[in-house]
């Protein structure tokens, strides 16, 4: 009988610990991803993709989460439209054989109650590889609009262009090193 209590009490904190997964959807006009890589050594060149979307589910309680964006890439704005052609040709992002790029998160790094980072894998023309988004701020709020729960932050990793197959102009134009930015809000569901 104590066995039985044992498992039923097991089973129930498991129900509580999964009724606090929370899903929120990714804020379009408050998420932003950048990106910047060093031209010729000199300056720095910046865009970004205006169009994605996604998911989050968080547990704060459980200190878990996942998270899966999509991004359009023939969205990229760089400010620029004849470089905006050009990086949507297939010497760089090919983007008419691969019109979208996609981060699958599923492992949520916490110091307490803070999200630090996200683990996960980048799947870009065609080639995926884990990478490991580093929160640089996290928080969650009220917004005052939509009356619900919204949250978000800073997190960035800097990207070897290379292992997705991206070498046009190493060393010379660009390094391999490009820096990926995200600012990301997501709304409670």
């Amino acid at each position: 009988m104590r066995t039985f209590a044992a498992a039923a009490s097991c089973l129930l904190v498991m129900g509580v610990v999964q009724a606090d997964s929370v899903e929120y959807a990714i804020d379009p006009t408050h998420t932003f991803v950048n990106f910047e890589f060093s031209h010729f050594g000199t300056s720095t060149s910046r865009g970004r993709w205006d169009k994605k979307d996604g998911t989050v589910r968080l547990d704060r309680a459980a200190r878990t989460g996942s998270v899966e964006l999509t991004i359009d890439m023939n969205s990229i704005n760089t400010g620029l439209p004849p470089f905006d052609r050009q990086l949507k040709n297939k010497d760089f992002f090919n983007t008419a054989e691969y019109p979208t790029a996609k981060f699958v998160g599923n492992d949520f790094v916490f110091a307490g109650d803070q999200v630090t980072a996200v683990e996960g894998t980048l799947t870009l023309l065609g080639k995926s590889h884990p990478v490991t988004l580093k929160a640089k701020r996290f928080g969650c709020y009220t917004n005052p609009i939509f009356r619900r729960e919204v949250c978000g932050g800073d997190f960035e990793a800097t990207l070897q262009r290379s292992l997705w197959g991206f070498a046009y102009g190493l060393p010379e134009i660009a390094p391999d090193a490009v820096r990926l930015v995200i600012q990301v809000e997501a709304i409670r569901q």
